[in-house]
């Protein structure tokens, strides 16, 4: 085998690696999970749902906060850190925060929880560790654990990330068949782009 062959029998061992373990997400929602007390806490909220998380937790908050916002849940990312120097001003009591954290244990992460339950917002943790300082501050959990080892020194949040964003993409499908949100309500809010100028070709004629 050259190294050519080697690169490409890597590469879809990675990308297999990574499919077994979106695969094993699935089996993870089941009634005591959780899954329904935190599809309600966001479908009830009635100011915007908040996402924070630290280094990776953080870019994969901006992504759930933008596709919340796509599917009909008003949402923002919100960094914990900026948010200890005034930025929890923004939080009030018609919020939910949700977090993004494997292990919990972040410092700031959970001090800018513990100053967003001060204000009055409901708190949901996506996490691996229920028992962690973070879970034990929320109000709900949603428990996704990656199966497997998809991370590079079980460290790097490579096939982690990608389970953990499979979990937020099914929360923003429920929402937004909850909601009833429409095609017609996200070309509203999408006008732009190649998506945008798809769906003016495709709107009825007023």
């Amino acid at each position: 085998m050259d190294w050519n062959d080697e690169l490409i029998a890597k590469a879809q061992e990675v990308v297999r690696r990574e499919a077994r373990a979106v695969e094993a997400l699935a089996r993870q929602f089941e009634p005591n999970e959780g899954l329904a007390d935190v599809v309600g806490l966001l479908h009830n909220c009635r100011g915007h749902v908040l996402v924070t998380g630290a280094g990776t937790s953080h870019a994969m908050a901006q992504r759930f906060a933008h596709l919340l916002s796509c599917c009909g849940t008003p949402a923002m990312c919100i960094n914990a850190s900026d948010s200890l120097h005034g930025g929890a001003g923004a939080v009030t009591a018609d919020d939910v925060v949700f977090v993004i954290s494997k292990g919990g244990h972040s410092a700031e992460v959970n001090q800018f929880v513990e100053i967003a339950r001060g204000r009055g917002a409901r708190i949901v943790a996506q996490t691996e560790n229920p028992e962690s300082p973070l879970g034990r501050l929320s109000d709900a959990i949603f428990h996704v654990r990656t199966v497997g080892d998809v991370d590079p020194y079980g460290m790097i949040a490579t096939g982690s990330s990608l389970v953990n964003g499979a979990a937020e993409d099914a929360l923003c499908v429920l929402l937004l068949e909850l909601r009833g949100y429409s095609q017609e309500e996200f070309g509203v809010t999408h006008p732009q782009g190649a998506v945008g100028k798809r769906l003016a070709e495709t709107a009825p004629p007023r």
